[in-house]
C-alpha cells in the first residue's frame, strides 16, 4: 500500500510566516530553493572547518613543519632502514647509522659547497666589476648617449637610499637573525622526530588507529599505509629527477665556463624538490650568474641548456617516475605549490605537492571497497600506492577474455 500523502499546509495571507494550525511551513519551501539552503550551510561549515584546520596549522607551525618534513624524510631514508633490518640488524641500529649516513652526506655536501662558492667568489666579484664597467661604457657610448654626471648622480642616490634606511636594514639582519634560530630549532626537532619514525614509525601509526571507530579501523589503516607509499613513491621520484637536473645543468654549466659550477648545481637540485617553480628559480640564478661572467651569448648558451633540461624532465621523467608515484594534474601541482607558498612561504610550496599526493592516494582508497588486510600493504613498493593492487572481483572478471 502505498502511503497517504500529506497534507500541504494552507498560506494564509494575514499570517504570511505561519501555515495552518502552526503547522511545518517546509511544503512551502521550493524543493529547490530547500536543496540549496541545505548544501549551503554544510558548504560554509566545511570551509569554517578549513578556515580552523589552517590557522592551527599557522599558529602550531613551529611544529608542523619540523613534523611534516621529518615524514619527508623517513619516506626517503625508511628504504635503506627496511634493507638494514633485513640484514637483521635491530631496528633501532639501523635507524641510527642511517640518519648518522645522512648527516654526514649533509654535511659533507654543504662544506664543498660553501667551500666551492668561497674560492670562486673573489673570481665572481672581479668578473661583477668588469661586467658593470662594460654597462658603463656602454650607457655612455651606447644609444642612451648618458653622461658621467649623471651615472655617478645615480650611484649616489643610491648610496644615500641604503644611509637613509640603515635603520630598517639592520631591523630586517635582526630579524633574519631570529630566523636563523627558528631554523635552527626547527631542524633539531625534525631530526629528534625523525629518529622515532624511523625506529619505531609502523608502532606510532598503530597507536593513532586505535582511536578510530572498530568498524572502519582497517580501511582507515589502508587508507594511511596507502599515503605513505604515495608518499615514499614521490620521494623517490624526485630525488632521480632531482639528480638528473643537477648533472644535467651543471655539466652544461662546465662546458659553458661558467664559474661556481657545484653550487649552481647543488642550487638546482634542492630546486627540483618544489615542482616547477623550483627549476624556474634555479635556471633563472645560473642564466643570470652566466650573463655576468660570459656575456650575453653565454647566458643564451646557459638557457637553452635548462631550458632542454626542463624538457627532458617535463616530457620523459616526470611522466615515467612521478606519473607512476603520484597521479595529479599538472593545474592542481600548481594551485597547490601557490596555496602553499601563500600560507607558509617557502615550507608551504616544499609540503603542498607531497600533501596532495598522500591526500589524493588516501582518499582513493577509502573510497575502494576491496582493500586487502592493512598487512598486506607494503609502503615501500610503488604500486602499494594503488588502491586493491589485485583488483576486486568484478575488475578481475571484466579483465578476463
Amino acid at each position: 500500500m502505498s502511503e497517504p500523502q500529506r497534507k500541504q499546509p494552507q498560506f494564509d495571507p494575514a499570517n504570511p510566516f505561519l501555515s495552518e494550525s502552526n503547522e511545518d511551513v517546509t511544503g512551502l519551501v521550493p524543493r529547490g530553493l530547500r536543496i540549496g539552503a541545505a548544501l549551503s550551510w554544510r558548504f560554509i561549515v566545511v570551509i569554517a572547518a578549513l578556515y580552523v584546520i589552517v590557522f592551527l596549522i599557522g599558529y602550531l607551525s613551529v611544529v608542523v613543519i619540523p613534523l611534516s618534513i621529518a615524514l619527508l624524510l623517513a619516506a626517503l631514508l625508511a628504504p635503506a632502514v627496511s634493507k638494514l633490518t633485513m640484514l637483521r640488524f635491530p631496528r633501532g641500529l639501523a635507524a641510527g647509522i642511517v640518519l648518522i649516513a645522512g648527516l654526514a652526506v649533509l654535511g659533507g655536501l654543504l662544506t664543498f659547497v660553501v667551500a666551492q662558492f668561497s674560492s670562486g667568489l673573489p673570481e665572481l666579484q672581479k668578473q661583477l666589476t668588469e661586467s658593470l664597467n662594460q654597462i658603463k661604457v656602454w650607457l655612455i657610448d651606447g644609444p642612451l648617449h648618458l653622461r658621467q654626471e649623471q651615472i655617478q648622480e645615480f650611484i649616489n642616490q643610491a648610496i644615500g637610499f641604503l644611509q637613509n634606511n640603515q635603520a630598517s636594514i639592520t631591523t630586517t639582519a635582526l630579524t633574519t637573525a631570529g630566523t636563523v634560530g627558528e631554523i635552527v630549532t626547527g631542524f633539531i626537532l625534525t631530526l629528534f622526530i625523525l629518529i622515532f619514525f624511523l625506529s619505531g614509525g609502523d608502532g606510532i601509526w598503530k597507536f593513532l588507529v586505535r582511536g578510530v571507530p572498530g568498524r572502519v579501523r582497517n580501511r582507515v589503516d589502508v587508507a594511511g599505509r596507502r599515503g605513505f607509499a604515495s608518499l615514499v613513491s614521490y620521494v623517490r621520484a624526485t630525488a632521480a629527477v632531482a639528480v638528473v637536473d643537477a648533472v644535467g645543468i651543471g655539466v652544461g654549466l662546465a662546458i659553458v665556463g661558467v664559474p661556481l659550477v657545484i653550487p649552481l648545481a647543488t642550487l638546482v637540485f634542492l630546486g627540483a624538490f618544489i615542482p616547477i617553480i623550483g627549476a624556474v628559480i634555479a635556471g633563472a640564478v645560473a642564466v643570470l650568474i652566466a650573463l655576468v661572467t660570459k656575456g650575453v651569448v653565454g647566458a643564451l648558451i646557459v638557457l637553452a641548456i635548462v631550458i632542454g633540461v626542463m624538457q627532458l624532465e617535463s616530457h620523459v621523467l616526470q611522466p615515467i617516475l612521478l606519473g607512476r608515484a603520484v597521479k595529479l594534474h599538472p593545474l592542481a601541482v600548481v594551485l597547490a605549490i601557490t596555496a602553499g607558498l601563500v600560507a607558509a612561504g617557502i615550507a608551504g610550496a616544499l609540503l603542498s605537492v607531497p600533501l596532495l599526493a598522500v591526500l589524493n592516494a588516501g582518499i582513493r582508497s577509502l573510497l575502494h571497497e576491496h582493500d586487502p588486510d592493512p598487512a598486506e600493504v607494503d609502503v615501500l613498493k610503488d604500486q602499494a600506492a594503488e588502491p586493491n593492487t589485485a583488483g576486486s572481483p568484478d575488475e578481475e572478471a571484466e579483465a578476463k577474455p
